[in-house]
């Protein structure tokens, strides 16, 4: 395989893993699929910008200067991947203090919607 296919399935890899995660009912898995998706996210932002030159303020011509745009909107979703995760392991920590796990249990409303409220 060469380089130009590896990556794309890397970053293909990685979201789908974080996808998954985020399924889970195990909130501790939620906030690893958040981090894997956003890390996955930004490798895609980064590659779709293309090959690296120049920096701007150095270049002298339009085809030797790279895009500062992509890596300012990967920096940008850097912070607020942080942020998000902060809060998450906030969630995170206060249901296990308050239930003593971070699984997600049915509510009577989710049993009377799926109709089985009486099993």
């Amino acid at each position: 395989m060469t380089p130009t296919v590896v990556l794309p399935l890397v970053i293909g890899v990685v979201v789908a893993a974080g996808v998954y995660l985020m399924t889970s009912r195990h909130l501790s898995r939620v906030v690893v699929g958040v981090v894997l998706v956003g890390n996955g996210v930004n490798l895609l932002i980064l590659s779709a910008a293309g090959p690296a030159g120049r920096a701007p303020i150095e270049g002298s011509g339009a085809g030797e200067m790279s895009d500062p745009l992509p890596q300012a909107m990967v920096l940008t979703a850097i912070v607020i991947t942080l942020a998000i995760t902060t809060f998450l392991l906030a969630v995170v920590y206060r249901r296990s203090r308050l239930s003593g796990d971070d699984v997600i249990e049915d509510d009577d409303d989710d049993l009377r919607v799926r109709g089985d409220a009486g099993l």
